[in-house]
């Protein structure tokens, strides 16, 4: 089940906690507890995203046999592997356990956590499920970012200090973090754009058509560069963070081939995470050796 649960991803959301943590531990010692316990409750809530994703994928017939997912990934449900009661269960035993966390926090920190893990929680559920299904409405790229990055690090942010002092800090930050992970997922759809029009799935890539999709992907990359580099003369982001522009050789391979080829690769996605996951860990150790300087 762990496989089901798409462990590789869950990178995105290891940076996010982290370079929240990281970011607001300037205003006292480092809060290990509160972090770890954020850490894992966010890490099961993703797993259950995944898993109802794949079980509501299936039930709506978006995930079949045919389909790119099915060709690019271990799916298991159409692979046989567990059946949908199955993985209805992990991702309903995933959202309990996050949820005890987040009551033990909740007594620590206040109110606010509860506040945090009912929207989360919602996003969380209606991303595939009905009568919402906004992942379909071509909403995905939007929430994604909104979840992973300010919803994610402000939440973290939050908890592990205890108050609002470093929100606009993380805030600035998680505009960076976010746009990477919606990244990942518009250059998922970028290259499924012809078997989304087979479905009722709208997605912002086949809404636009592949040439503005196109251009808009290669815009974001930029802008998340760009806006950095801001971040850092505003002093947001330590000086060290331009140790960045080390992850632009395998973004700049990926706009390489995305222009090349007819087709987009079948490999985007990952790539695209892969490049955000450097990023994102060059960043990480940026506020790191800020912190230490």
């Amino acid at each position: 089940m762990l496989l089901a649960a798409r462990p590789w991803s869950f990178s995105m959301t290891a940076i996010s906690v982290s370079l929240a943590a990281v970011a607001s531990a300037g205003i006292r010692a480092f809060p290990w507890l509160a972090y770890v316990l954020v850490l894992i409750g966010m890490v099961l809530v993703h797993a259950a995203t995944n898993l109802l994703n794949d079980y509501f994928d299936v039930r709506h017939g978006v995930d079949r046999p045919d389909s790119p997912t099915a060709r690019y990934r271990a799916h298991p449900l159409i692979d046989g592997s567990f059946t949908p009661r199955q993985v209805l269960s992990a991702a309903v035993a995933c959202y309990a356990v996050a949820l005890v966390l987040a009551v033990f926090l909740a007594a620590r920190r206040g109110p606010v956590v509860l506040a945090y893990v009912a929207v989360g929680g919602l996003a969380s559920v209606f991303y595939t499920a009905g009568p919402v299904r906004y992942k379909h409405l071509a909403l995905g790229e939007v929430s994604v970012f909104l979840a992973w990055g300010p919803l994610m690090m402000l939440a973290t942010s939050t908890i592990v200090t205890g108050g609002w002092e470093r929100a606009l800090r993380v805030g600035l930050v998680s505009v960076v973090q976010g746009l990477w992970v919606a990244l990942v997922i518009f250059a998922n759809n970028l290259k499924d754009i012809s078997f989304d029009e087979t479905t009722r799935v709208r997605t912002v890539a086949n809404l636009m058509g592949k040439p503005a999709a196109l251009r808009a992907f290669i815009g974001s990359l930029a802008a998340i560069y760009l806006i950095t580099g801001a971040l850092i003369a505003l002093g947001v982001i330590p000086v060290w963070g331009l140790a960045v522009l080390l992850s632009l050789p395998s973004a700049f391979l990926l706009v390489r081939d995305l222009l090349r080829s007819a087709e987009v690769p079948a490999d985007a996605d990952p790539r695209t995470a892969r490049a955000g996951m450097v990023f994102g860990l060059l960043l990480l150790a940026a506020f790191v050796v800020g912190l230490a300087a």
